[in-house]
């Protein structure tokens, strides 16, 4: 995010609709996606890049479509190598702004150890996995998100995999920035996406959203308007876990086991005593443990579960590249080639060294 990108784009006064593409966006009617390609093309002309340094990377999966319908340079990449292909291109192009867009199918099945060796390396990317526990491309199989027992093309008689809890799988591997939100959240979705922006490292945002066509209403536990402000837990730096319509309820960890528990507010239980968020604290484990929450037997937390600061792959991709050439500033690519690390077989089998 340079000056003279911010400058660019003043200039130009670029607006969402500048970011969305000339082709006919064509999901399920209703599909979730739809919500998330318009908080994404909203927060596009806020971040400070110019279209041109803009780069949509994805996978397979209906979420892939995105390089088509944004107004940017885009990579419709094969299955689960969207991670991949993106820390290629933001190693060798580190000025860019790169998007990695993909699904539960997608990214954490086949995808799933690009995944998780682009948070452990930090890469800069920003990571939106659409997670909306079913692969809808393909018509309705089980993925690695949806819940034990569902009954699914590919499971009739139901699932018998655990689910992966994809920021818990994150939070192990050591990403900087981890986030949820929902798509129908929009003013909270692009919150969480410009704080991903500002962060530099790979920021991971799970998105919950809804297949109405093979898995409607797969949040509607916690998402439905009347039940969401009891049902989730809007986390805040710095703030204690407070949530409920009427804000009488916390997370706090119990004085005899340590573990959390939900309590209401009164008879003798402050908000002091309840646990306060620290997204920057520098060991990831209150985080993982906040991943851990769900409903029925807790809140299910939205917002920024980590933002740490750490060296970003590329970064220290090309202070190796600066040091080696200050360190023999005439080697090219033939000292390369002969620098003594030769050997040869010869005719009677031993072996020597060139």
């Amino acid at each position: 995010m340079t000056e003279k990108g911010s400058v660019q784009t003043k200039e130009k006064g670029l607006t969402a609709k500048d970011f969305q593409s000339d082709q006919e966006v064509r999901w399920c009617p209703g599909c979730g996606d739809y919500a998330i390609l318009s908080a994404v093309t909203g927060i596009f002309p806020k971040i400070g890049v110019p279209r041109e340094n803009i780069v949509v990377v994805s996978g397979i999966g209906c979420s892939s479509r995105f390089p088509y319908y944004t107004n940017t340079f885009g990579f419709h990449g094969i299955h689960g190598r969207a991670p991949a292909i993106a820390t290629g291109l933001k190693t060798m192009r580190p000025e860019l702004s790169v998007w990695v867009v993909t699904g539960d199918g997608d990214g954490l099945s086949i995808g799933g150890n690009h995944l998780i060796h682009a948070m452990r390396r930090n890469t800069d990317l920003k990571i939106l996995l659409f997670n909306n526990r079913i692969y809808g491309l393909t018509k309705g199989q089980a993925s690695p998100t949806s819940e034990m027992g569902k009954r699914t093309a590919s499971s009739p008689s139901g699932t018998y995999e655990r689910p992966f809890n994809s920021l818990s799988l994150v939070l192990g591997a050591e990403a900087t920035f981890v986030a949820r939100s929902v798509d129908v959240y929009r003013a909270h979705l692009q919150e969480v996406l410009m704080r991903a922006t500002e962060h530099k490292g790979t920021a991971f945002i799970e998105i919950y959203q809804n297949c109405n066509i093979f898995n409607d209403g797969a949040f509607e536990d916690v998402t439905t308007p009347t039940v969401r402000d009891d049902r989730n837990l809007l986390l805040r730096h710095g703030q204690p876990l407070i949530f409920g319509k009427e804000t009488r309820k916390g997370i706090r960890r119990n004085p005899e086991t340590g573990v959390l528990e939900v309590v209401e507010l009164g008879n003798g239980v402050s908000e002091k005593d309840l646990v306060v968020h620290d997204e920057r604290r520098p060991d990831p484990d209150l985080a993982f443990e906040l991943s851990r929450l769900d409903w029925p037997l807790f809140p299910t937390p939205i917002g920024v579960f980590r933002a740490v600061s750490a060296p970003t792959s590329e970064d220290l991709v090309w202070k190796q590249v600066r040091d080696a050439q200050k360190a023999r500033p005439n080697a090219g690519f033939e000292s390369l080639l002969h620098r003594g690390d030769r050997w040869r077989i010869t005719g009677d089998g031993t072996v020597e060294q060139l």
